[in-house]
Protein backbone atom coordinates (compact mmCIF):
# COMPACT_ATOMS: atom_id res chain seq x y z
CA UNK A 1 0.00 0.00 0.00
CA UNK A 2 1.28 3.47 -0.87
CA UNK A 3 1.85 5.69 2.15
CA UNK A 4 1.99 9.43 2.71
CA UNK A 5 2.48 11.98 5.47
CA UNK A 6 0.43 15.14 4.93
CA UNK A 7 1.80 18.11 6.85
CA UNK A 8 -0.90 20.66 7.63
CA UNK A 9 -4.36 20.31 9.15
CA UNK A 10 -6.10 23.17 7.36
CA UNK A 11 -8.61 22.82 4.55
CA UNK A 12 -5.88 22.13 1.96
CA UNK A 13 -4.11 19.45 4.02
CA UNK A 14 -7.28 17.67 5.16
CA UNK A 15 -8.72 17.62 1.64
CA UNK A 16 -5.44 16.31 0.22
CA UNK A 17 -5.40 13.54 2.83
CA UNK A 18 -8.98 12.58 1.95
CA UNK A 19 -8.31 12.41 -1.78
CA UNK A 20 -5.21 10.25 -1.27
CA UNK A 21 -7.16 8.00 1.07
CA UNK A 22 -9.86 7.51 -1.59
CA UNK A 23 -7.16 6.17 -3.89
CA UNK A 24 -6.11 3.50 -1.44
CA UNK A 25 -3.21 5.29 0.21
CA UNK A 26 -2.35 4.92 3.89
CA UNK A 27 -2.27 8.53 5.10
CA UNK A 28 -1.17 10.19 8.33
CA UNK A 29 -2.16 13.84 8.81
CA UNK A 30 0.28 15.81 10.99
CA UNK A 31 -0.15 19.27 12.51
CA UNK A 32 0.82 21.10 15.67
CA UNK A 33 -2.87 21.53 16.58
CA UNK A 34 -6.14 19.80 15.85
CA UNK A 35 -7.42 20.33 12.27
CA UNK A 36 -9.00 23.61 11.22
CA UNK A 37 -7.61 25.84 13.99
CA UNK A 38 -5.25 28.08 11.97
CA UNK A 39 -5.90 30.05 8.75
CA UNK A 40 -8.84 27.86 7.70
CA UNK A 41 -10.64 28.78 10.92
CA UNK A 42 -10.55 32.51 10.47
CA UNK A 43 -11.77 33.28 6.96
CA UNK A 44 -14.99 34.94 5.83
CA UNK A 45 -16.76 31.57 5.49
CA UNK A 46 -17.31 31.49 1.73
CA UNK A 47 -16.78 28.82 -0.94
CA UNK A 48 -16.43 31.35 -3.72
CA UNK A 49 -17.60 30.08 -7.09
CA UNK A 50 -17.53 33.63 -8.45
CA UNK A 51 -13.87 34.27 -7.55
CA UNK A 52 -12.51 33.59 -11.04
CA UNK A 53 -9.98 36.43 -10.88
CA UNK A 54 -7.10 36.26 -8.38
CA UNK A 55 -6.40 39.57 -6.67
CA UNK A 56 -3.75 41.55 -8.60
CA UNK A 57 -1.59 44.18 -7.01
CA UNK A 58 -2.82 47.68 -7.92
CA UNK A 59 -0.61 49.28 -10.58
CA UNK A 60 -2.18 52.72 -10.94
CA UNK A 61 -0.44 55.51 -9.09
CA UNK A 62 -3.58 56.86 -7.41
CA UNK A 63 -4.40 53.55 -5.69
CA UNK A 64 -0.78 52.94 -4.70
CA UNK A 65 -0.64 56.42 -3.15
CA UNK A 66 -3.82 55.72 -1.18
CA UNK A 67 -2.23 52.55 0.21
CA UNK A 68 1.08 54.28 0.92
CA UNK A 69 -0.63 57.09 2.83
CA UNK A 70 -3.02 54.83 4.74
CA UNK A 71 -6.18 56.13 3.06
CA UNK A 72 -7.63 52.71 2.22
CA UNK A 73 -8.73 49.93 4.54
CA UNK A 74 -8.16 47.14 2.00
CA UNK A 75 -4.40 47.08 2.58
CA UNK A 76 -2.30 48.37 5.45
CA UNK A 77 1.38 47.91 6.19
CA UNK A 78 3.90 48.20 8.98
CA UNK A 79 6.76 50.46 7.88
CA UNK A 80 9.23 48.72 10.20
CA UNK A 81 8.60 45.33 8.53
CA UNK A 82 8.15 46.51 4.94
CA UNK A 83 11.66 45.35 4.04
CA UNK A 84 10.47 41.75 4.57
CA UNK A 85 7.93 42.17 1.79
CA UNK A 86 9.87 44.16 -0.83
CA UNK A 87 11.04 41.25 -3.00
CA UNK A 88 7.74 39.30 -3.12
CA UNK A 89 5.81 42.55 -3.60
CA UNK A 90 8.04 43.51 -6.54
CA UNK A 91 7.34 40.14 -8.15
CA UNK A 92 3.65 40.50 -7.35
CA UNK A 93 3.61 43.91 -9.07
CA UNK A 94 5.34 42.42 -12.15
CA UNK A 95 2.88 39.51 -12.39
CA UNK A 96 -0.06 41.91 -12.00
CA UNK A 97 0.56 43.50 -15.40
CA UNK A 98 -2.55 43.01 -17.58
CA UNK A 99 -1.27 40.24 -19.86
CA UNK A 100 0.37 38.25 -17.07
CA UNK A 101 -2.72 38.69 -14.91
CA UNK A 102 -4.83 37.33 -17.80
CA UNK A 103 -2.67 34.19 -17.80
CA UNK A 104 -3.15 33.85 -14.04
CA UNK A 105 -6.92 34.26 -14.42
CA UNK A 106 -7.06 31.45 -16.98
CA UNK A 107 -5.19 29.04 -14.68
CA UNK A 108 -7.05 30.21 -11.56
CA UNK A 109 -10.52 29.95 -13.08
CA UNK A 110 -9.87 26.31 -14.05
CA UNK A 111 -9.41 25.50 -10.36
CA UNK A 112 -12.38 27.59 -9.20
CA UNK A 113 -14.62 25.64 -11.60
CA UNK A 114 -14.11 22.57 -9.39
CA UNK A 115 -14.55 24.32 -6.03
CA UNK A 116 -18.21 23.79 -5.13
CA UNK A 117 -18.44 20.38 -6.80
CA UNK A 118 -15.51 18.96 -4.83
CA UNK A 119 -16.80 20.50 -1.60
CA UNK A 120 -20.27 19.08 -2.28
CA UNK A 121 -19.00 15.50 -2.26
CA UNK A 122 -17.18 15.99 1.04
CA UNK A 123 -20.05 17.94 2.64
CA UNK A 124 -22.47 15.11 1.97
CA UNK A 125 -20.10 12.35 3.10
CA UNK A 126 -19.11 14.32 6.22
CA UNK A 127 -22.80 15.00 7.07
CA UNK A 128 -21.97 18.70 7.27
CA UNK A 129 -24.84 20.16 5.26
CA UNK A 130 -26.13 21.92 8.39
CA UNK A 131 -23.12 24.26 8.11
CA UNK A 132 -23.78 25.24 4.49
CA UNK A 133 -26.08 27.72 2.81
CA UNK A 134 -26.24 27.78 -0.99
CA UNK A 135 -27.70 31.26 -1.50
CA UNK A 136 -24.67 33.38 -2.37
CA UNK A 137 -23.58 36.67 -0.84
CA UNK A 138 -23.96 40.37 -1.63
CA UNK A 139 -21.28 42.88 -2.55
CA UNK A 140 -22.65 46.19 -1.28
CA UNK A 141 -21.63 49.55 -2.74
CA UNK A 142 -21.80 53.05 -1.29
CA UNK A 143 -20.77 54.72 -4.54
CA UNK A 144 -22.97 54.49 -7.65
CA UNK A 145 -20.05 54.84 -10.07
CA UNK A 146 -18.15 51.99 -8.39
CA UNK A 147 -21.28 49.83 -8.63
CA UNK A 148 -21.65 50.53 -12.35
CA UNK A 149 -17.99 49.67 -12.95
CA UNK A 150 -18.34 46.40 -11.03
CA UNK A 151 -21.49 45.48 -12.96
CA UNK A 152 -19.49 45.71 -16.21
CA UNK A 153 -16.80 43.42 -14.72
CA UNK A 154 -19.49 40.98 -13.55
CA UNK A 155 -21.04 40.91 -17.02
CA UNK A 156 -17.62 40.07 -18.48
CA UNK A 157 -17.18 37.24 -15.96
CA UNK A 158 -20.63 35.95 -16.85
CA UNK A 159 -19.81 35.90 -20.57
CA UNK A 160 -16.38 34.33 -20.13
CA UNK A 161 -16.84 31.98 -17.17
CA UNK A 162 -20.60 31.55 -16.73
CA UNK A 163 -20.60 33.27 -13.34
CA UNK A 164 -24.14 34.01 -12.15
CA UNK A 165 -25.19 37.23 -10.44
CA UNK A 166 -28.09 39.59 -9.94
CA UNK A 167 -27.93 43.36 -9.65
CA UNK A 168 -29.98 44.87 -6.82
CA UNK A 169 -31.08 48.49 -6.88
CA UNK A 170 -30.99 50.46 -3.66
CA UNK A 171 -34.68 49.76 -3.00
CA UNK A 172 -34.29 46.06 -3.81
CA UNK A 173 -31.33 45.83 -1.45
CA UNK A 174 -33.37 47.53 1.29
CA UNK A 175 -36.15 44.97 0.86
CA UNK A 176 -33.68 42.05 0.83
CA UNK A 177 -31.83 43.28 3.94
CA UNK A 178 -34.28 45.50 5.86
CA UNK A 179 -31.78 46.05 8.68
CA UNK A 180 -29.38 47.93 6.39
CA UNK A 181 -29.55 51.68 6.04
CA UNK A 182 -31.76 52.44 3.07
CA UNK A 183 -29.76 55.04 1.13
CA UNK A 184 -27.22 52.75 -0.58
CA UNK A 185 -27.10 52.74 -4.41
CA UNK A 186 -27.27 48.96 -4.65
CA UNK A 187 -25.43 45.63 -4.61
CA UNK A 188 -24.33 42.68 -6.69
CA UNK A 189 -25.75 39.39 -5.45
CA UNK A 190 -23.32 36.62 -6.40
CA UNK A 191 -25.59 33.62 -6.69
CA UNK A 192 -23.34 30.55 -6.92
CA UNK A 193 -21.14 31.07 -3.87
CA UNK A 194 -21.85 28.92 -0.82
CA UNK A 195 -21.47 30.26 2.71
CA UNK A 196 -20.43 28.44 5.89
CA UNK A 197 -21.64 29.26 9.39
CA UNK A 198 -18.49 27.87 11.05
CA UNK A 199 -15.45 27.41 8.77
CA UNK A 200 -13.37 25.65 11.43
CA UNK A 201 -16.22 23.19 12.07
CA UNK A 202 -16.35 22.30 8.36
CA UNK A 203 -12.63 21.46 8.35
CA UNK A 204 -13.21 19.41 11.53
CA UNK A 205 -16.09 17.54 9.85
CA UNK A 206 -13.84 16.67 6.90
CA UNK A 207 -11.10 15.56 9.30
CA UNK A 208 -13.55 13.32 11.18
CA UNK A 209 -14.59 11.80 7.83
CA UNK A 210 -10.91 11.09 7.16
CA UNK A 211 -10.55 9.37 10.53
CA UNK A 212 -13.78 7.35 10.13
CA UNK A 213 -12.41 6.11 6.82
CA UNK A 214 -9.25 4.79 8.47
CA UNK A 215 -6.96 7.81 8.41
CA UNK A 216 -4.68 8.82 11.28
CA UNK A 217 -4.32 12.33 12.71
CA UNK A 218 -1.41 13.07 15.05
CA UNK A 219 0.17 16.09 16.70
CA UNK A 220 3.68 16.62 15.42
CA UNK A 221 6.42 19.01 14.39
CA UNK A 222 6.54 19.62 10.64
CA UNK A 223 10.01 21.12 10.97
CA UNK A 224 11.28 17.66 11.96
CA UNK A 225 10.64 16.32 8.44
CA UNK A 226 13.62 14.30 7.21
CA UNK A 227 14.42 12.36 4.06
CA UNK A 228 15.22 8.69 4.69
CA UNK A 229 16.49 5.80 2.61
CA UNK A 230 12.90 4.71 1.94
CA UNK A 231 11.06 8.03 1.85
CA UNK A 232 10.25 10.56 4.57
CA UNK A 233 9.83 10.70 8.32
CA UNK A 234 8.53 13.20 10.87
CA UNK A 235 8.48 13.37 14.68
CA UNK A 236 5.10 13.27 16.41
CA UNK A 237 4.04 13.44 20.06
CA UNK A 238 4.00 9.64 20.13
CA UNK A 239 6.87 8.51 17.91
CA UNK A 240 8.63 9.15 14.62
CA UNK A 241 6.53 8.01 11.65
CA UNK A 242 7.69 7.04 8.18
CA UNK A 243 6.07 7.05 4.74
CA UNK A 244 7.13 6.85 1.12
CA UNK A 245 5.82 10.35 0.36
CA UNK A 246 5.28 13.62 2.19
CA UNK A 247 3.01 16.53 1.27
CA UNK A 248 3.78 20.07 2.47
CA UNK A 249 0.40 21.77 2.93
CA UNK A 250 1.34 24.23 5.67
CA UNK A 251 -0.03 27.40 4.10
CA UNK A 252 2.10 30.43 5.03
CA UNK A 253 4.58 28.27 6.97
CA UNK A 254 5.41 26.05 3.98
CA UNK A 255 8.42 28.04 2.66
CA UNK A 256 10.04 27.99 6.11
CA UNK A 257 10.03 24.19 6.10
CA UNK A 258 11.10 23.88 2.47
CA UNK A 259 14.02 26.24 2.94
CA UNK A 260 15.95 23.52 4.76
CA UNK A 261 15.76 21.42 1.60
CA UNK A 262 17.11 24.22 -0.58
CA UNK A 263 13.85 25.66 -1.93
CA UNK A 264 13.31 29.40 -1.82
CA UNK A 265 9.65 30.09 -2.56
CA UNK A 266 8.51 33.71 -2.10
CA UNK A 267 5.17 34.52 -0.51
CA UNK A 268 3.31 37.75 0.05
CA UNK A 269 2.08 37.07 3.56
CA UNK A 270 -1.18 38.96 4.13
CA UNK A 271 -2.41 39.03 7.70
CA UNK A 272 -6.16 39.27 8.29
CA UNK A 273 -8.26 39.80 11.43
CA UNK A 274 -11.75 38.84 12.48
CA UNK A 275 -14.12 39.53 15.36
CA UNK A 276 -17.61 38.29 16.24
CA UNK A 277 -20.47 40.52 17.38
CA UNK A 278 -23.68 39.57 19.16
CA UNK A 279 -26.80 41.22 20.49
CA UNK A 280 -27.47 43.37 17.42
CA UNK A 281 -29.29 42.84 14.16
CA UNK A 282 -28.82 39.71 12.04
CA UNK A 283 -27.99 39.70 8.34
CA UNK A 284 -29.84 37.43 5.94
CA UNK A 285 -26.77 36.81 3.77
CA UNK A 286 -23.09 37.64 4.14
CA UNK A 287 -22.01 40.89 2.53
CA UNK A 288 -18.81 42.57 1.42
CA UNK A 289 -18.59 46.33 1.89
CA UNK A 290 -16.69 47.16 -1.29
CA UNK A 291 -16.02 50.75 -0.26
CA UNK A 292 -14.30 49.81 2.99
CA UNK A 293 -12.53 46.53 2.35
CA UNK A 294 -14.12 44.03 4.73
CA UNK A 295 -16.60 41.15 4.77
CA UNK A 296 -19.42 40.67 7.27
CA UNK A 297 -21.59 37.62 7.69
CA UNK A 298 -23.77 35.62 10.08
CA UNK A 299 -21.83 32.87 11.84
CA UNK A 300 -22.48 30.42 14.65
CA UNK A 301 -20.83 32.84 17.12
CA UNK A 302 -22.57 35.96 15.81
CA UNK A 303 -21.80 38.32 12.97
CA UNK A 304 -18.16 37.94 11.91
CA UNK A 305 -16.24 40.86 10.42
CA UNK A 306 -13.20 39.79 8.41
CA UNK A 307 -10.63 42.38 7.33
CA UNK A 308 -8.48 42.93 4.26
CA UNK A 309 -4.69 42.53 4.18
CA UNK A 310 -2.04 43.75 6.60
CA UNK A 311 1.64 43.50 5.64
CA UNK A 312 3.63 43.01 8.81
CA UNK A 313 6.22 40.65 10.27
CA UNK A 314 5.13 37.07 11.08
CA UNK A 315 5.74 37.49 14.81
CA UNK A 316 4.31 41.01 15.15
CA UNK A 317 1.73 41.68 17.84
CA UNK A 318 -1.85 42.30 16.79
CA UNK A 319 -2.42 45.80 15.41
CA UNK A 320 -6.11 45.61 14.49
CA UNK A 321 -6.40 49.08 12.93
CA UNK A 322 -8.25 47.62 9.94
CA UNK A 323 -10.68 45.83 12.23
CA UNK A 324 -11.47 49.04 14.11
CA UNK A 325 -12.07 50.85 10.83
CA UNK A 326 -14.22 48.00 9.48
CA UNK A 327 -16.24 47.90 12.68
CA UNK A 328 -16.90 51.63 12.52
CA UNK A 329 -17.98 51.30 8.88
CA UNK A 330 -20.23 48.33 9.67
CA UNK A 331 -21.93 50.28 12.44
CA UNK A 332 -22.91 52.86 9.83
CA UNK A 333 -24.83 50.11 8.03
CA UNK A 334 -26.40 47.98 10.78
CA UNK A 335 -26.85 47.61 14.51
CA UNK A 336 -23.77 45.45 15.06
CA UNK A 337 -24.20 44.77 18.77
CA UNK A 338 -21.24 44.18 21.07
CA UNK A 339 -17.96 42.39 20.58
CA UNK A 340 -18.35 38.74 21.55
CA UNK A 341 -14.65 38.15 22.27
CA UNK A 342 -12.05 40.08 24.24
CA UNK A 343 -9.41 40.02 21.49
CA UNK A 344 -9.50 39.70 17.70
CA UNK A 345 -8.36 36.56 15.93
CA UNK A 346 -5.69 36.94 13.25
CA UNK A 347 -4.05 34.67 10.70
CA UNK A 348 -1.97 34.84 7.53
CA UNK A 349 -2.99 34.29 3.91
CA UNK A 350 -0.21 32.70 1.81
CA UNK A 351 -0.15 34.56 -1.53
CA UNK A 352 2.37 33.68 -4.23
CA UNK A 353 3.66 36.56 -6.39
CA UNK A 354 2.07 35.08 -9.52
CA UNK A 355 -1.22 34.50 -7.65
CA UNK A 356 -1.31 30.73 -8.31
CA UNK A 357 -0.85 27.88 -5.81
CA UNK A 358 2.34 25.85 -5.61
CA UNK A 359 1.17 22.37 -6.56
CA UNK A 360 3.07 19.25 -7.54
CA UNK A 361 6.28 17.28 -6.95
CA UNK A 362 9.41 18.94 -5.63
CA UNK A 363 12.07 19.26 -8.34
CA UNK A 364 14.95 17.56 -6.51
CA UNK A 365 13.50 15.36 -3.74
CA UNK A 366 11.60 12.22 -4.84
CA UNK A 367 8.43 11.68 -2.83
CA UNK A 368 8.21 15.28 -1.58
CA UNK A 369 5.10 17.12 -2.80
CA UNK A 370 3.70 20.62 -2.32
CA UNK A 371 0.18 22.08 -2.07
CA UNK A 372 0.08 25.63 -0.70
CA UNK A 373 -0.03 29.29 -1.71
CA UNK A 374 -3.77 29.63 -2.36
CA UNK A 375 -3.87 33.27 -1.31
CA UNK A 376 -7.33 34.29 -0.12
CA UNK A 377 -8.93 31.06 -1.39
CA UNK A 378 -7.42 28.10 0.48
CA UNK A 379 -10.78 27.39 2.09
CA UNK A 380 -12.49 27.51 -1.31
CA UNK A 381 -9.89 25.58 -3.29
CA UNK A 382 -8.63 22.97 -0.79
CA UNK A 383 -10.74 20.07 -2.10
CA UNK A 384 -10.04 21.01 -5.75
CA UNK A 385 -6.25 21.19 -5.40
CA UNK A 386 -6.32 18.21 -3.03
CA UNK A 387 -7.90 16.16 -5.77
CA UNK A 388 -5.47 17.43 -8.40
CA UNK A 389 -2.42 16.62 -6.26
CA UNK A 390 -3.76 13.17 -5.34
CA UNK A 391 -4.27 12.40 -9.03
CA UNK A 392 -0.68 13.42 -9.76
CA UNK A 393 0.72 11.40 -6.85
CA UNK A 394 -1.30 8.36 -7.87
CA UNK A 395 -0.06 8.44 -11.45
CA UNK A 396 -3.44 9.38 -12.92
CA UNK A 397 -4.10 11.88 -15.67
CA UNK A 398 -5.03 15.04 -13.77
CA UNK A 399 -8.46 16.56 -14.31
CA UNK A 400 -6.77 19.76 -15.49
CA UNK A 401 -3.28 20.57 -16.74
CA UNK A 402 -1.11 21.15 -13.64
CA UNK A 403 1.67 22.97 -15.52
CA UNK A 404 0.74 26.53 -14.41
CA UNK A 405 1.08 25.50 -10.74
CA UNK A 406 4.38 23.59 -11.07
CA UNK A 407 6.66 23.84 -8.06
CA UNK A 408 9.85 24.66 -9.96
CA UNK A 409 8.54 27.90 -11.46
CA UNK A 410 10.23 29.88 -8.69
Amino acid sequence: MKSAIVLGGGMVGVATALHLQRRGWSVTLVDRREPGRETSYGNAGMIQAEAVRPYPMPRDLATLLKIATGRTNDVRYSLSSLHLHIEPLARYWWHSAPKRHRDAIAAWARLIAYATGEHDVLIREAHADNLIRRAGYRAVYRDAAALEHSIKDAEEDQREFGVKFRVLSGSELARAEPILRDDLPGAIHWLDTWTVSDPGALVTAYAELFERSGGTIVIGDAQSLRQTATGWSVATDKSRIDAASAVVALGPWSPDLLHQFGYRIPLVRKRGYHMHYSGGASLDLPMVDKSNGYAMGPMAKGIRITTGAELTSPDALATPVQLASAEASARELIDLGKRAEPDPWFGTRPCTPDMLPVLGPSPRHPGLWMNFGHGHQGFTLGPATGRLLAEMMNGETPAIDPAPYRTERF
